[in-house]
């Protein structure tokens, strides 16, 4: 990964109104991609993990470590162009978006959603501690501002519910909310 992504500056009102471009990011296993597809009959939704999976050119190497791609930002960045409607993966908030959805969910159920999908116990562990720790919630705020980033606990949640909390966001129908879930008692 080579340089930071840019962002663009989010709506002048302050996030009233619909955004063109729209991150939904979160921890593995927060069912960013379960909320996502059921939004795709609304807006374009990219599912940007599949598109890095399938496609050669958007990673650079494979981590034997934790069996994972490990994307090129910059080739991801070319790839999408002058994208806009809502664009899912662990990475969204890497991105030049108007605004970031960050879904939470309790790290104990990360740590189960993963495992029961094949994940090894470590790797389980790895990213239900990242998301005690905020990890991607700080990185989203840290790029683009607290004043975009939509924070959306999605423990108890049915995925319909959770594409409404991501469609309240796009739609400017909601305000910010960085900082409102805590799961620091995991650790």
């Amino acid at each position: 990964m080579s340089g930071e992504p840019e962002t663009r500056e989010a709506a002048a009102d302050g996030g009233g109104g619909r955004a063109d471009r729209v991150a939904v990011t979160g921890t593995p296993g927060t069912g960013k991609t379960t909320a996502t597809a059921l939004l795709e009959g609304e807006y374009d939704v990219i599912h940007l993990n599949e598109r890095i999976k399938s496609d050669g050119d958007l990673w650079t190497e494979r981590d034997a470590d934790r069996d994972t791609l490990v994307a090129d930002l910059d080739a991801v960045r070319e790839h999408l162009g002058d994208w806009s409607g809502v664009l899912d993966s662990h990475l969204a908030h890497r991105f030049d978006v108007d605004r970031v959805v960050v879904l939470r969910c309790r790290p104990e159920t990360i740590e189960s959603r993963l495992e029961a999908r094949g994940e090894s116990s470590e790797t389980a562990a790895e990213n239900a501690e990242s998301e005690a720790l905020d990890v991607i919630l700080s990185e989203a705020v840290a790029e683009h501002g607290a004043e975009h980033v939509y924070e959306v606990d999605a423990t108890d949640r049915d995925p319909e519910a959770v594409a409404d909390a991501i469609r309240a966001a796009v739609e400017g129908e909601r305000e910010p909310s960085a900082g409102t879930v805590d799961f620091i008692d995991y650790i």
